[in-house]
């Protein structure tokens, strides 16, 4: 039922735009768009990763109501430090603004983290998400008659693959946003010039993972460009609201060295407690288990689950639980019918196996919804020690990967004790550089398939400039390791 309210007043919001009015309105935040955020906030961390703890949580929470009070609203917005390695931002109507650790890392200062925010805070004074359009079967009609049919589970899982389906924000909603969050940068007292800055580590990430491979071609773009998009004329937009202002560029500060001294310990990569997600593969150091999605997939971890998101609308869950005295069989019926709900639903089929030593079962099903069919496909698996894992796939209609769907499915095994204990967590540490070093021996330092790509990045570096000694930088190493 929590589920289906939130989306009733989604709807409501759509029809009602929560507010309404175009342009920036810093009058303050309305009820609907207030009671919106507040109930999709614990849905979106328990989704995207939970909250990460710690000094840079309330280091995001102060630079983020800076960035309020410059832009009318103070007191009134929530800013949250979000548990995921994906390098994201989005704001959620009521103020509600989130930054992930992942974004966080690749930051080099105080000001540009300003920036992020001053843009998502753009985006909530412009009312740009609620004058978004929604439409199909997988937009949010589709989802509150799924919703309404008791599936909570579906409901999240239709919301997921309609993320894909959805329209981003329009370019000029991108503009009018980069040029609030250039105001409020000036009114919070940063320099206005790290906007644009900001917007060239996004370029320098983008580059990043086309040269290393990120996960996969379907993770090249960061999540956080492709709700923004990113373009040369972006940065020279942000450059020339800048040169507007009345400051010149570094007149006001960056606070780099403070900035540098929070990130210091930040996680970096995957939480081991939710596992690491490797390219295309997942591996779980605690639960020995591990699997390897097709080409096209990505993963991305959160706590409850990992998710799935493929080609062509193709998207799900990794999850498990305890079998309870059960069999794998009475497993995958209980979480059918949890999945269903009242769903008015077709079994096509339901086939015992094993799988790469391990007794399974593969369900197939298809839910009528408001204007067609989800078609569903589930595995579970016996993982021995009283515990099961299951997949949950969901695809438009006429979906045609069935063939990488049952290679994922085939690709779940336990895995062996070298392999587990090779998996080890990474933290962001930041050092000092001594005379004689140079970006190549401080790379060899750093934990990364390819790590001077990454101290590249991490440090806001473009080719070969020399290292100043007591130059502070970052480089990702084990816990145990500086």
């Amino acid at each position: 039922m929590k589920r289906l309210r939130l989306a009733a007043l989604a709807l409501a919001c759509l029809v009602s735009a929560c507010g309404s009015g175009s342009g920036e309105d810093t009058a303050g935040i309305s009820e609907a768009d207030r009671a919106y955020g507040e109930e999709a906030h614990p849905q979106l961390l328990a989704e995207f990763g939970g909250a990460y703890a710690g000094d840079e949580a309330q280091y995001v929470r102060t630079v983020g109501e800076r960035i309020a009070r410059a832009a009318g609203l103070a007191g009134q917005c929530s800013f949250t430090l979000v548990n995921s390695d994906v390098v994201n931002a989005f704001a959620v109507p009521g103020c509600y603004i989130y930054v992930t650790r992942g974004l966080i890392a690749i930051v080099t200062s105080e000001a540009e983290l300003a920036s992020v925010l001053g843009h998502e805070v753009g985006h909530i004074t412009g009312r740009h998400a609620q004058r978004q359009q929604r439409r199909s079967i997988w937009r949010t009609l589709g989802v509150i008659a799924v919703s309404a049919t008791g599936s909570e589970r579906l409901a999240r899982l239709a919301t997921q693959a309609g993320a894909l389906f959805g329209l981003r924000y329009s370019r000029t909603q991108e503009y009018e946003a980069d040029d609030h969050g250039v105001r409020y940068l000036e009114g919070a007292g940063y320099d206005v010039f790290a906007a644009s800055e900001m917007l060239a580590a996004l370029g320098r990430h983008n580059r990043f993972m086309a040269q290393t491979g990120g996960r996969d071609d379907a993770r090249r773009l960061p999540e956080w460009a492709l709700s923004h998009p990113l373009t040369e004329r972006r940065i020279e937009r942000s450059r020339e609201a800048a040169s507007r202002s009345s400051l010149a560029d570094d007149q006001m500060p960056e606070h780099a060295d403070r900035y540098l001294a929070v990130v210091d310990g930040l996680l970096y990569g995957d939480d081991p407690e939710q596992g690491f997600v490797i390219g295309r593969r997942f591996a779980h150091p605690t639960m020995r288990i591990g699997f390897e999605a097709p080409t096209g997939f990505s993963l991305t971890n959160s706590p409850q689950a990992i998710r799935l998101s493929g080609p062509n609308g193709v998207s799900g869950e990794f999850a498990g639980g305890s079998l309870s005295g059960r069999n794998v069989k009475q497993y995958a019926d209980a979480l059918i019918d949890r999945l269903v709900g009242d769903a008015p639903a077709k079994l096509r089929a339901l086939t015992a196996t094993r799988i790469n030593g391990l007794d399974a079962v593969i369900a197939t099903i298809e839910i009528a919804v408001q204007d067609g069919s989800v078609p569903l496909a589930i595995a579970a698996y016996d993982g021995g020690d009283g515990q099961a894992y299951h997949f949950i796939i969901v695809s438009p209609p006429a979906n045609s990967e069935a063939t990488e769907i049952e290679a994922l499915f085939r690709s779940f095994r336990r895995l062996a004790d070298d392999e587990a204990g090779q998996l080890r967590p990474r933290f962001v540490r930041t050092v000092s550089a001594r005379a004689g070093d140079t970006p190549d021996g401080l790379a060899r330092r750093m934990v990364d398939p390819a790590p001077r790509a990454l101290f590249d990045l991490l440090n806001g570096r473009d080719g070969y400039a020399p290292i100043r000694p007591g130059e502070r930088v970052k480089i990702v190493t084990y816990g145990d390791i500086r």
